[in-house]
This record gives structure tokens, C-alpha cells and sequence, in this order.
């Protein structure tokens, strides 16, 4: 009896150890695959900020008129004709949760440019091939922002 019992221990335990590997594997590859499909869908075409509310502040005007395009290199470009703005732009793990991929901006503007309020590693809601929801809350204040890219 003894040994009936120890060997079902070790089956329970073996497989226990198997099916969380197997969880792991499951969620990096996901992680993985998230990155490259919105990474794809992002270099596809050119966006509009259709929606950016700053902590409760409706600043979508603030893009009218300027178009984004992400481009493979890392690069983002935003025009509206006469002004140009540069960045850059990825999809990666988040930092503090390896199955929650972030959406990163960065354009090198003074806190005053309206640019600036798109500079954040924003968690994605949901994307397709025409839109992308993002959003990021503020760890410390609670306060959170919503920013809303669709195709051109």
C-alpha cells in the first residue's frame, strides 16, 4: 500500500511540474505572438489619434490633422503636413507582467509639447487591423489615460 501511495505522489507531482512548463511555455509563446501580430498591424498603413483623454482631459484635438506611420525600424513619424515629428515606437513584455505586452511610444519633446502626453508604455485593451485601444494607469495617482489609434 505503501507503495501504491508513493508512486501516485510522484505521478501527481510529475505531472504537476509538466502541465505548469507547459503553461509557461503556452504564455511566452502567446506573449510572442501578440508582439509580432500588433507589430505588424501597427506598420501597416497610417493612424489617426481618433481618442486621447490625459487623466480625465478630452486632448484628441490636440492631433487633428496628423497622421502616424510606424515603421519596422522602430521609427514613428507623425505629420500633418507642415510639421513633422520623430520617434520611436515598439511592442514588448511588460516589464512586471512577462503576459502583458506593452505598447511603446517615446518622442523626444519638451513636457510642454502635446507629444509629450503620447510618451508612455501603454498597456494595449484591444486591436484590430483598423483600430488600437491603449491604455496606461498612473500606479501612483490612479489617474488613467486612454489613446486610440485607427487607420487612415
Amino acid at each position: 500500500m505503501k507503495k501504491w501511495f508513493l508512486h501516485s505522489v510522484v505521478l501527481v507531482l510529475s505531472l504537476s511540474l509538466i502541465v505548469s512548463c507547459s503553461t509557461n511555455e503556452d504564455d511566452s509563446t502567446n506573449t510572442t505572438v501578440e508582439i509580432v501580430q500588433l507589430e505588424s498591424t501597427a506598420e501597416t498603413g497610417t493612424w489617426r489619434v481618433t481618442n486621447l483623454v490625459d487623466s480625465g482631459q478630452d486632448e484628441t484635438s490636440d492631433f487633428n490633422g496628423f497622421v502616424f506611420s510606424f515603421l519596422e525600424n522602430g521609427t514613428v513619424t507623425a505629420t500633418n503636413g507642415t510639421t513633422i515629428y520623430d520617434g520611436t515606437w515598439s511592442v514588448a513584455s511588460d516589464d512586471d507582467d512577462d503576459n502583458d505586452v506593452d505598447f511603446n511610444i517615446f518622442f523626444p519633446v519638451p513636457d510642454s509639447n502635446d507629444f509629450d502626453d503620447l510618451n508612455d508604455d501603454w498597456d494595449i485593451v484591444s486591436y484590430s487591423d483598423t483600430i488600437i485601444n491603449l491604455i496606461d494607469i498612473d500606479d501612483e495617482t490612479g489617474d488613467t489615460d486612454l489613446l486610440t489609434f485607427e487607420k487612415d
